[in-house]
């Protein structure tokens, strides 16, 4: 009896020491952050100063009836967000069916592809930022085509596909990998039955191998949804929402309220706004993309 009351006790210490921590952790960076905005959500306060007046839905109700920055600012991003998805998922999956060939650089094309998705960023905009600039300068007194002599971060079109671009650029190795990962799952006997079948060449990428890689398709328009949604790093280095707004983000436009406008109690709800408006779009995608995965 003593022993079954003592192996108990130490079960229920073991379980506290392993689990307890976490709980603190989750409670202390989540949850507990998460019940602060809530309430500084509805009230009146710009970040700094001790006075906070409470002033119940009024952020809320001036977010969806008369804030024209936040309705820009949602339409650029549901724009970007669209055709980095798109643009990102095809790109990638194109290049992992080339790299996933008998290719003698194999590896080093996969390095070269995947390497700007390490490197942070800021630094990935403030290098683009550069050839933008200073950089397309050099060229077109080499070269002379017009192109180069554009003004691609100070007129609001082209800035929209510059930062467009850069974010391709950078994301692109990485949902790479996952597609090659997921082609390289795909059983080779099935492949060559249909081959076998006379399905072969795009015929069989579209009928075979395209429906057996919509577990990973699930994977990468999850993640990529999620990071163009919440596009901000790019933004704030090449045109800081410029120029006149233009390509201000809703991360953006939530930045210049909270640490510009000094509108902290304001930002607050736009980001729970935001934060709502993220978790029913990648739920709908994830749900829809499950339910076209197939098994081998």
């Amino acid at each position: 009896m003593i022993s079954k009351t003592r192996n108990r006790w130490n079960r229920r210490i073991e379980f506290g020491v392993f689990v307890v921590p976490a709980i603190v952790c989750i409670l202390l960076s989540a949850i507990v952050p998460f019940l602060m905005s809530l309430y500084y959500s509805l009230t009146k306060w710009n970040g700094v100063g001790k006075h906070i007046k409470f002033i119940g839905l009024k952020n809320f109700r001036e977010i969806l009836t008369s804030d024209t920055n936040a309705l820009k600012a949602l339409v650029f991003t549901l724009e970007y967000t669209l055709l980095a998805v798109v643009l990102t998922n095809v790109v990638a999956i194109v290049l992992a069916v080339v790299l996933t060939k008998a290719l003698k650089l194999r590896g080093l094309y996969r390095t070269a592809f995947f390497v700007p998705y390490i490197i942070s960023l800021i630094i990935i905009g403030f290098i683009w930022k550069f050839i933008f600039t200073k950089g397309f300068d050099v060229l077109y007194e080499a070269t002379g085509w017009g192109v180069f002599h554009w003004s691609w971060l100070g007129n609001g079109d082209l800035a929209f596909w510059s930062i467009l671009f850069v974010a391709v650029w950078q994301s692109v190795g990485f949902y790479m990998m996952i597609y090659i990962t997921g082609l390289q799952s795909v059983p080779g006997d099935l492949l060559e039955a249909a081959s076998i079948d006379g399905c072969v060449g795009i015929n069989r990428f579209f009928r075979i191998t395209l429906p057996l890689l919509m577990p990973s398709i699930t994977v990468a328009l999850f993640l990529s949804l999620a990071n163009s949604l919440k596009v901000f790093d790019i933004i704030y280095t090449l045109t800081f929402g410029g120029p006149g707004g233009a390509t201000t983000s809703v991360t953006m436009d939530i930045y210049n309220e909270a640490f510009v406008n000094n509108r902290f109690g304001y930002a607050t709800a736009k980001s729970l706004l935001f934060v709502f408006l993220v978790l029913i779009i990648t739920v709908v995608q994830v749900k829809f993309t499950k339910s076209r995965e197939v098994e081998a």
